[in-house]
């Protein structure tokens, strides 16, 4: 990396800091709640369906972000990534069933009940169900995605997805995501596009979506190229999302800009509104 992209990088980075300043007030923290609804007695799902909710007091009205984390689908634990603590809105970090324990789509099933939750229970902790988002990392990018465009998922639970207020995805698979490809035997590195690929759900109506994606050359095997052919689809649609290609970073490192770029629209609210 050259000295000038460095300074350009650098420069981006701490403009994004800029808007994580943090907010005054307290924070409260309650884990591993149970997300499963009345008669649910898998023991996997017991184990695994509970999610951590972390929100501003005496902030009534308050958005949330539900955060779904990576791993493949088949590892990763729930987590609250530092930039958006104490930023005036509520996360609610979840975990999901994982493969090979389970097999898809448990997993999407799983996050659609955890969103399912937060709209039926948020407003309980001060929380407006019209500013519900979800967001998430890899794995996390994919279940975001499919909760957004797929709109059986939520809609098993009485949640028309349309009533999210936005979408996040990190460097999420637009194909059939590789880990259910191995759970059918198929080789991991040869697309497949079917019912569990989000690129197959595009919708004019879906809501609005920030798809984040680490730099082309250093991304996951065409991360990058799947996100610009998802956009590429939703924009010829008519859907209002935007797509941002972070350079300089990969799969990995690109986490932690891309929350500090989630921050910022989450405080200065709704980019499709403004007209950028």
């Amino acid at each position: 990396m050259n000295r000038l992209f460095s300074l350009i990088l650098m420069a981006l980075v701490l403009t994004l800091q800029g808007y994580a300043q943090k907010s005054t007030g307290k924070y409260v923290m309650q884990r591993d709640l149970s997300y499963l609804h009345p008669g649910e007695q898998d023991a996997y799902k017991s184990e695994r369906c509970k999610l951590d909710l972390y929100y501003p007091e005496d902030k009534p009205g308050f958005a949330t972000l539900v955060w779904f984390h990576g791993g493949g689908l088949e590892g990763g634990q729930k987590h609250i990534p530092q930039e958006f603590l104490r930023q005036g809105y509520a996360v609610a970090a979840v975990n999901y069933r994982l493969s090979p324990r389970a097999h898809n789509p448990a997993y999407t099933e799983d996050a659609a009940e955890a969103v399912a939750w937060v709209f039926e229970h948020i407003a309980e902790y001060g929380g407006d169900t019209a500013k519900i988002y979800i967001a998430g990392h890899s794995a996390g990018g994919y279940l975001c995605l499919m909760l957004n465009l797929d709109k059986r998922y939520l809609g098993k639970w009485g949640i028309d997805a349309n009533r999210l207020a936005g979408a996040f995805p990190i460097s999420g698979q637009t194909t059939t995501h590789y880990t259910i490809r191995k759970e059918r035997g198929l080789p991991s590195d040869v697309p497949v596009i079917d019912e569990y690929a989000p690129s197959n759900q595009v919708r004019k109506d879906a809501s609005p979506m920030m798809l984040i994606t680490g730099d082309k050359d250093l991304e996951m095997l065409a991360r990058y190229e799947e996100n610009a052919h998802l956009y590429a689809l939703l924009k010829a649609l008519g859907q209002p999302s935007v797509l941002f290609q972070l350079e300089g970073f990969d799969h990995n490192t690109v986490l932690s800009p891309a929350c500090l770029l989630i921050n910022r629209y989450m405080k200065k609210g709704a980019w499709w509104q403004r007209g950028r």
